[in-house]
């Protein structure tokens, strides 16, 4: 499967068993190498997955040899999974390649890789596994277009697919309103509204009243340049309650400019390119919205990997010194739903806005016990095939000594939301 495609084929998404339409299993799904995850920006959930043909530790050290060459570099963030056979308890996990092409009596160098383990002798010391390595999910910023209507819902998805851009992007949003099938009798129009995010104009802010709706049946572009790292979140702005219950609302990532920092190249050299390009050009004493402050001439900064000059992390913005350096990244959108709400909408009755009070509570479009399940989850349509939804799970893995960046929206209508990890340390870097 690849990214973007809602898997409407039976053949992909489904089994049949007896003439009926059935959900692949678990066993089926870490079968397939790669599943649609529905979100722009993202890649594929496994980009590459390979058996392991032997995995071997000493001390902290832990020797990984696959069944083929690998593609994991220094620094990447593997995966290893439980397989069939040997139990592979204290080597299952989210770690990070420490070391590359490891001399091993199986296959060639080239085949091996070795991760830093902290928990130790869990396991037999040499096994012969039945199990894989996979790597992580990743976000790129490149967008699949073939996002399709089926029976009236779109990918089933709620809140909408998460988009991810770098800074200084030029970023086109196209919105379809491609109307509703089962309400033939609607005529309303959608807009697409940020939050916090500085528009090229105001012609592309999303406020009917002040800019442009789009009737059934018609497009808008939306342009924008990503001038500012940061987590967003839009939605419609017709309707604002009844269309945020809907699904219309989702988040948007900007990684910053500093993740671009080549090596050899000084921080201060990267990031003062910036002050001339009048778009980009940041003064902290006039300008709110600015969060890119250039550092002092040969300042290198100080933490996060800039002492050799080199960008070796992920940062959540330009900080100027390395301090909000990431190893991992999540995102937590926080919604709600009312089932009075929805039901009133599906008997074409009025809906009571001022009665409106979520019951429902959602991580990423989930809840329990669906937060716990790692996969894309399946859902059945009106046309009896199964499709994957919900695609973002709400697990967050990370290797001890890791960080981790949480990018947390509220997108609930009629409720407040936080966040609490029970003795895990958390800091807020940005609101």
């Amino acid at each position: 499967m690849v990214p973007g495609d809602p898997a409407t084929s039976v053949d992909t998404a489904t089994t049949v068993s007896g003439g009926l339409v059935q959900p692949l299993t678990g066993a089926q799904l870490s079968s397939i190498a790669s599943f649609y995850n529905g979100a722009v920006g993202l890649d594929y959930d496994v980009a590459h997955t390979f058996s392991i043909a032997d995995i071997s530790e000493s001390g902290n050290t832990v020797t990984v040899v696959l069944n083929a060459q690998s593609p994991f570099a220094i620094g990447d963030q593997v995966v290893i999974g439980q397989g069939a056979g040997t139990d592979l308890a204290g080597y299952t996990g989210t770690f990070t390649v420490t070391a590359v092409n490891i001399a091993n009596p199986f296959f060639p160098n080239n085949y091996a890789f070795q991760y830093s383990n902290p928990t130790i002798g869990l396991a037999e010391v040499n096994i012969t596994p039945d199990g894989t390595a996979s790597s992580n999910p990743a976000i790129t910023g490149h967008v699949d277009a073939r996002q399709i209507m089926d029976v009236g819902v779109m990918n089933g998805n709620i809140p909408a697919p998460m988009m991810a851009i770098d800074e200084d992007d030029e970023f086109f949003l196209t919105l379809t309103n491609v109307g509703m099938i089962m309400r033939p009798d609607l005529f309303e129009q959608h807009t697409v509204h940020f939050h916090g995010y500085p528009n090229a104009s105001a012609f592309y802010d999303g406020v009917p009243d002040a800019s442009v709706a789009i009737n059934i049946a018609a497009s808008f572009t939306y342009y924008y340049l990503a001038p500012d790292a940061g987590t967003y979140f839009w939605h419609c702005h017709i309707t604002p309650p009844e269309h945020l219950q809907m699904g219309m609302v989702g988040q948007m990532y900007v990684r910053p400019r500093q993740n671009r920092v080549a090596s050899t190249v000084t921080l201060y050299n990267a990031l003062q390119q910036q002050e001339l390009d009048l778009r980009t050009k940041c003064d902290s004493t006039t300008d709110i919205l600015c969060s890119n402050p250039l550092p002092a001439a040969g300042d290198n900064g100080s933490t996060g990997g800039f002492s050799a000059g080199v960008a070796t992390k992920t940062y959540a913005y330009n900080d100027g010194d390395g301090s909000t350096y990431y190893d991992v990244e999540y995102p937590i959108q926080m919604h709600g739903f009312d089932p009075n709400f929805h039901f009133v909408g599906m008997t074409f009755n009025p809906e009571g806005f001022a009665d409106m009070k979520d019951k429902y509570f959602l991580l990423n479009g989930r809840s329990y016990p669906d937060t716990v399940n790692p996969d894309p989850l399946q859902t059945q349509s009106a046309d009896g095939v199964y499709h994957f939804s919900q695609p973002l799970a709400t697990i967050i893995k990370i290797t001890p000594g890791q960080r981790a960046l949480l990018r947390i929206s509220n997108l609930n209508v009629s409720e407040y939301h936080t966040l609490a990890s029970l003795g895990v340390k958390m800091q807020v870097i940005a609101l």
